[in-house]
């Protein structure tokens, strides 16, 4: 299967620049999986403490426009997440778009952080608690968005359910992606699935880019840079499960009977 992860800007002028230039490069490299960082093309609500309605509804336009930009990038399925509101309640929500099934919705993000630079719980309701795995056209994965990626009991279920991928759209810190990534690999190596990440990016820092491919065993196949900011790779998903008895995995009873 093959894989595009990005890091993307949130100013509109760079923004245009580099969501052209990541349609160019998915369309040239006929990528089956595309993921894009947690509300990609979507004002960052959660910098200001206080809710703002107005805000709100700007963000939820910046949503609608996203999805009618999906089938420029010409992939076969892209995820991601986006403002919804229902019944009053607002939520950080997962989708997956597809060509052949437009968009279907995902889990809504459950763990929100509430301190400078990311008051969530102003802006949002704690959505779906639950970590299913999903499946898409021969894909298993699971959504661990953002702050998630701490939710380490997430990688035993999605182990024993067979989980090929872990995906995590993502806006954090460039001064914290050192343990970003760590996360990413214990996700990898415990529920023996590949890890996948995209990040957006800020001049300012607050966003810090550096979205990654890993391995089932942890090993880094490819990460993003402002040199680099998207990247496409092959990913084996027979070897992934034949690897699902090695260690630490059998050890916990989700390999090895």
């Amino acid at each position: 299967m093959r894989v595009t992860v990005c890091e993307l800007p949130q100013e509109p002028v760079a923004l245009a620049a580099a969501w052209d230039g990541l349609c160019r490069h998915v369309s040239r490299h006929g990528s089956d999986l595309v993921l894009l960082p947690e509300f990609a093309m979507v004002d960052a609500v959660w910098d200001a403490e206080r809710f703002d309605a107005a805000r709100w509804a700007e963000a939820l336009a910046q949503a609608d426009t996203l999805l009618e930009q999906l089938p420029r990038l010409g992939a076969e399925r892209v995820v991601g997440t986006r403002p919804t509101s229902d019944q009053g309640r607002r939520f950080n929500q997962g989708y997956v778009w597809s060509k052949r099934g437009g968009l279907a919705p995902l889990r809504r993000k459950y763990f929100l952080p509430a301190e400078p630079g990311a008051w969530e719980t102003a802006w949002f309701d704690r959505g779906d608690p639950g970590f299913p795995a999903y499946q898409s056209r021969g894909l298993r994965f699971g959504l661990n968005i953002c702050t998630e990626l701490w939710a380490l009991e997430s990688y035993a279920a999605y182990a024993a359910r067979g989980v090929q991928v872990i995906l995590s759209p993502r806006a954090t810190a460039a001064a914290t992606a050192p343990k970003w990534f760590a996360a990413g690999v214990v996700a990898a190596v415990r529920s023996g699935a590949f890890s996948l990440s995209s990040n957006r990016v800020d001049s300012t820092g607050a966003c810090g880019g550096a979205g990654w491919i890993i391995g089932p065993d942890g090993e880094v196949l490819a990460r993003t840079s402002p040199g680099a900011p998207w990247v496409t790779l092959d990913i084996d998903l027979a070897n992934q499960a034949a690897g699902r008895n090695r260690y630490p995995r059998y050890v916990f009873g989700s390999g090895r009977d």
